[in-house]
Order: structure tokens, then C-alpha cells, then sequence
């Protein structure tokens, strides 16, 4: 029952990072079909692609940022179990902001209110990391 608890964010966040990844492939192809590109500038980096494209992008790419913190944690506090009520309610809010971070990060892209989810979802894992590590170093020693 723990595993699932503690595995279902983590599957909501990978499945959140194939949504934006599809996104991505999708205004990109939208962006080549819609002429204009030129092939030298787009396949070195994304500053040849439009507004759109490089929102995408980045909005994809930062799903390798934050996130890697997070899954080592789950993997880490499963394997020293770890894991708690309050640690699933955390990660529940991590994901939760990433996804909102993500929604806004292709949407309307509001520096404001991306800021802000980022923030928010930062503050969560710094809070669950502090947790574990003491957690861990106050646990008492083994003979």
C-alpha cells in the first residue's frame, strides 16, 4: 500500500513530462509546417524556432530540473522506508505544482504565476528533503 502511495505522484509526474514532451513535438510540427524555419538554426539550439516552440522546449527541458530531486527522494525513502502519510501529502503538492507550472508554462506563460508554482513546488521538495535527511541521521543506530 506505501509502494502505490509513494509511486502514484511519481507516475503522475512522468506522465506529466510525456504530455509536455508530446506538446512539444506537436507545436514543433506545427512550426514546420508552417515554413519559414531555417534547418542550419534549429538543429544547433532553439533560438531558430518561433515563441511557441522554445516555450515548449523549455517547459520540457525544466521537467529534468527539479523533478531528478524528487525521484531520487522517492527512490531513496522507499529503499530506507521512509515514507509517511505526510510525505505522500508533500509529494501529492510537488506534483501538483509542477503540473501547474507546466500548464502555465505553455499557456500564458505568466512570469508571475510560473514564478510562483515553481516556488511553491521548491519549497515542498526542500521541505521533504530536510524530512528524510533528518529522518535519517536521527534515527537511532543499529548494533
Amino acid at each position: 500500500m506505501y509502494v502505490t502511495a509513494t509511486l502514484l505522484p511519481v507516475f503522475v509526474q512522468v506522465a506529466l513530462t510525456f504530455v509536455v514532451l508530446f506538446r512539444l513535438g506537436a507545436v514543433r510540427l506545427a512550426a514546420i509546417r508552417a515554413g519559414g524555419l531555417v534547418r542550419e538554426e534549429v538543429v544547433l539550439d532553439d533560438r531558430g524556432w518561433p515563441p511557441k516552440v522554445r516555450q515548449a522546449s523549455n517547459c520540457f527541458r525544466n521537467q529534468f530540473e527539479l523533478p531528478v530531486l524528487f525521484y531520487a527522494l522517492v527512490i531513496l525513502a522507499l529503499m530506507t522506508r521512509q515514507t509517511s502519510d505526510f510525505f505522500h501529502v508533500l509529494a501529492w503538492l510537488f506534483v501538483l505544482s509542477r503540473i501547474v507550472h507546466a500548464f502555465v508554462y505553455v499557456t500564458s506563460n505568466h512570469i508571475g504565476w510560473r514564478f510562483g508554482a515553481f516556488a511553491f513546488g521548491a519549497l515542498v521538495l526542500l521541505a521533504m528533503w530536510v524530512m528524510f535527511a533528518l529522518a535519517i541521521l536521527l534515527a537511532p543506530a543499529l548494533p
